[in-house]
């Protein structure tokens, strides 16, 4: 899967930035409150990056322990159809991506649902972290806040556990989770050029075509595994 990292990445990225409207309505309004209190220590930009900086850090260890998930089912499960398992996952995962940037969400709506559980235990403590005056609040509130159930969030992990590698599960959820810093600092900074942009449905448009490219070259990857020369043409492609 090493050879595939830069797309999945890339795919990652694409998908956090052009999901600017699905990151408002999920995330929006903590983040307006981490910037509306007039009283507080920190300037709003300084709290909107400690909350966005705990936000993907959580991203970033969700995708550790994605990656390292996959990992150890591939060392169990080993051999050659085990990789290709993996590669049909990512591409799989990716296409969902991209009909989720095109508007068709039920897949993602239903992995939001299953997240559920995790939140009730987390979502009494961010309490704790209000109000997000000060810098160690608004990065804990953050932190937490990046276990919200988010169907985006849990199809990419999805991919990153299709990456079989704690490292580099970790990198495609930190690579989402930068895609996504624009859109919710321009949420919270009010930045309204910024969010009109991201929100234009030409880009979400262009984002899923490149998204469902890498989908389906990923999927066709798995498909012809077995025959001679295509892996070793797909991985001349691919960053290192």
């Amino acid at each position: 899967m090493s050879g595939w990292l830069g797309y999945i990445a890339l795919a990652a990225l694409l998908a956090g930035l052009a999901g600017g409207v699905h990151c408002a309505a999920m995330c929006g309004p903590i983040a307006a409150m981490c910037s509306g209190s007039r009283t507080a220590r920190l300037a709003p930009w300084q709290r909107a990056l400690a909350y966005n900086g705990g936000r993907i850090a959580s991203y970033t260890v969700a995708g550790a322990l994605a990656g390292a998930f996959g990992q150890a089912g591939l060392a169990l499960r080993g051999g050659h159809s085990a990789q290709t398992i993996m590669a049909v996952l990512a591409g799989s995962t990716m296409l969902v991506l991209a009909l989720h940037l095109m508007g068709y969400t039920p897949v993602t709506r239903r992995l939001e649902a299953a997240g559920g559980v995790i939140w009730r235990r987390l979502q009494p403590h961010t309490r704790r972290f209000l109000p997000a005056d000060t810098f160690p609040r608004a990065l804990g509130l953050g932190a937490l806040w990046g276990w919200l159930p988010c169907g985006m969030v849990y199809a990419v992990l999805v991919t990153a556990v299709a990456t079989a590698d704690a490292a580099q599960g970790a990198l495609v959820m930190l690579a989402f989770g930068a895609g996504t810093l624009p859109n919710m600092l321009a949420i919270t900074l009010a930045a309204g050029r910024l969010k009109k942009m991201l929100r234009l449905t030409a880009v979400r448009l262009c984002a899923a075509a490149v998204v469902a490219g890498f989908g389906a070259l990923g999927l066709s990857f798995a498909v012809h595994a077995h025959a001679p020369g295509i892996a070793d043409f797909l991985c001349r492609f691919a960053p290192a």
